[in-house]
């Protein structure tokens, strides 16, 4: 019989004990997995909520052909400590990518890739290497599925039930790893997956693991600190030197497509540095477990871009990635493109 899929991902890994600086919160055990060459560059993978780092089991091995993979569980998340009332929050997440980078790993430099909440802790930490306050210097940001602009995300019903302090003891008197684990697996996955799918259980015995539901309550709340900068955050990001991409899975529904396509239009087509944007048919929130295969194809493209790369389909395949657009300096008049069509 072979080992649970959590089990082993979390064989593959350690444990590293951390603080946050200057604060009175107790240390807590990180969880982290290092997979590949420590001598090929770093890609360090940032999950979202209320998942894990196992969010990534699907790309890892294959992306350690090439990169130096790295990932870790945040403090109240996956097989990382889970203390009630600690003080959890995006800035301490934040924190804790510089310690684990600087301190931990110890790259000069990197490529990010985040999803779901973990856009956010990248976007804060983006921020640092763009004002030179890191100790890595950041060669690529990729930005997936997440509400990185909550005006036009579609919040559930249980989300915010979740985030809001009445009705929170009403949910935390039923909800279970299990429940929860299978609530995602019916409407977070293109095709959903049932209570006996191997990704489902695998969740299960994550969200299980120091009774992970008894602090729902509290990371969510780190939507507070995403509706109050959000603004700032992508306007620091349309200022950076760094290259970013986005990929996003068409079938979400909570972070639906409009959101990429917002953030894109607003504050990266036009940045200089090579910005990409990628949509993956057939695969929605988690496009990098429903879609793994797109998910890697895309990271390799966008971070071997070639030069004049027109928008369409990576390959010929039906359900392939579609290189949406790349950005550039200005935006042509209408009459210019019309009379270019002309000619």
């Amino acid at each position: 019989m072979s080992m649970p899929r959590a089990d082993q991902w979390r064989g593959r890994g350690d444990y590293f004990s951390w603080r946050p600086a200057g604060a009175d919160a107790s240390p807590v055990e990180i969880f982290h997995v290092e997979i590949g060459d420590a001598e090929a560059p770093v890609l360090l993978l940032i999950h979202g909520w209320p998942t894990s780092s196992f969010d990534w089991s699907a790309v890892a091995g294959r992306l350690s052909a090439r990169f130096r993979v790295c990932a870790l569980d945040f403090p109240g998340y996956g097989f990382s400590d889970k203390p009630q009332g600690w003080g959890y929050s995006l800035a301490r997440d934040e924190e804790l990518i510089e310690f684990y980078l600087a301190e931990v790993i110890g790259a000069d430099t990197g490529v990010i890739a985040a999803h779901d909440r973990g856009d956010s802790v990248a976007l804060l930490h983006a921020a640092r290497c763009a004002q030179g306050r890191s100790a890595m210097r950041l060669e690529h940001l990729v930005l997936s599925n997440g509400n990185i602009f909550l005006p036009l995300s579609n919040l559930t019903v249980a989300q915010r039930r979740m985030l809001d302090e009445q009705s929170w003891p009403q949910i935390a008197a039923v909800l279970t790893a299990s429940g929860l684990a299978a609530a995602l697996g019916a409407t977070m996955f293109t095709p959903p997956r049932t209570d006996e799918d191997p990704e489902v259980e695998a969740l299960s015995a994550v969200f299980g693991h120091n009774d992970g539901v008894k602090v729902l309550h509290e990371t969510i709340q780190y939507l507070i600190e995403r509706a109050t900068d959000e603004h700032a955050w992508l306007a620091e990001l349309s200022r950076a030197q760094f290259p970013v991409t986005i990929v996003w899975g068409l079938c979400d529904t909570v972070a639906p497509p409009r959101v990429a396509s917002y953030v894109w239009n607003e504050y990266l087509m036009r940045k200089p540095g090579g910005n990409r944007l990628y949509f993956v048919p057939d695969a929605s929130h988690y496009l990098q477990v429903d879609r793994p295969d797109a998910f890697v194809q895309v990271l390799d493209h966008a971070l071997q871009p070639s030069d004049g790369q027109q928008p369409g389909p990576l390959d010929a395949e039906s359900a392939a990635p579609i290189l949406v657009d790349s950005s550039r300096a200005r935006l042509p008049a209408a009459a210019d493109l019309l009379r270019a069509g002309a000619g």
